[in-house]
């Protein structure tokens, strides 16, 4: 998939059909509009394209952001998609509707067909809606395609959504809206070397800035390493009150039954359900016999799934 990450005329080849929204966490309904819009171009010769941006660390009108910028480009891509153009958000809000038409989609992106949710706006101060959209674009010959929105449970699929879930710790609605699960995608850091004491090794990451960081506690998760094998886990996220005052959000996963170096690699940590609140033991002793319930767990948990 090509990347680009500032406005200008892009190699489209044909012409595009372009996937339109910030796809924040690439959820069910994300997904369904980037895969029209990947059916569309594979079916007409044309380029499958995804326009998005980003938006500053301090997360601006969109709140926290669901995923990095990095794992939102690679599930985007596993989608099928082409082209994929996220520019900052600053570099194009001053548009009007019709130039965000005649500039982004038909200079840039060569455009034949957009694609978008039924909720979508674009143009200075959001005065363009779906409506505006089907407007300006007939008048260019580009087709838009309004794809409903993805449902779960019910209700509607949102960011907002699953946002309010990360916060309450509940991974299986979470997982279940994303289409995946939600996960952590960094390079593994040197802690202070309590779990090796301790006789339970850790894997310790850092959250990026901006990154919205679901309720604090204790996970059943699975790693996946540089190397691509899986391994379950039992991730302690948060504060650590029972040996240190600060605080400080780490993110500690210990994979029973493990061992070998991996400082410095990336690896992936995904989390499929909340065990407990974080809490502060009396001893140590206390804190490494919690650390094996949890690994017992994430065993079980795992192999439940495989049965």
């Amino acid at each position: 998939m090509q990347r680009f990450t500032e406005l200008g005329k892009m190699e489209y080849g044909a012409g595009s059909a372009v996937a339109l929204g910030y796809f924040d966490g690439v959820h069910l309904g994300h997904r369904a509009v980037l895969s029209e819009a990947v059916s569309c171009a594979r079916s007409r010769g044309l380029t499958a394209a995804a326009f998005t941006f980003s938006l500053p660390v301090s997360g601006g009108f969109k709140g926290r952001r669901i995923l990095t910028g990095e794992e939102k480009r690679r599930r985007i891509a596993s989608l099928g998609v082409e082209l994929y153009l996220c520019p900052p958000f600053e570099q194009f809000r001053v548009l009007s509707p019709r130039q965000f038409v005649d500039e982004v989609l038909l200079r840039d992106l060569g455009a034949r067909a957009v694609f978008c949710g039924d909720n979508f706006t674009f143009g200075k101060d959001k005065a363009g809606n779906v409506e505006v959209l089907r407007r300006l674009c007939a008048e260019r010959s580009i087709e838009v395609h309004v794809v409903p929105m993805a449902q779960y449970q019910g209700q509607t699929v949102s960011s907002t959504r699953i946002r309010a879930c990360l916060s309450q710790g509940e991974m299986e609605p979470v997982n279940d809206m994303l289409g995946q699960p939600y996960s952590l995608r960094r390079s593994v850091q040197r802690g202070q070397g309590l779990g090796h004491t301790l006789g339970f090794p850790t894997i310790n990451l850092t959250y990026p800035e901006g990154l919205l960081i679901p309720r604090s506690g204790v996970y059943v998760t699975q790693v996946t390493l540089s190397d691509g094998t899986r391994h379950p886990g039992a991730t302690g996220l948060g504060s650590r009150p029972t040996v240190s005052d600060e605080d400080k959000i780490t993110c500690e996963t210990f994979l029973p039954g493990f061992s070998g170096d991996i400082y410095g690699d990336e690896v992936t940590v995904s989390f499929y359900k909340y065990l407990w609140p974080t809490e502060k033991f009396e001893s140590v002793n206390d804190l490494a016999a919690m650390v094996r319930r949890a690994a017992r767990a994430s065993l079980d948990y795992f192999q439940k799934q495989s049965l």
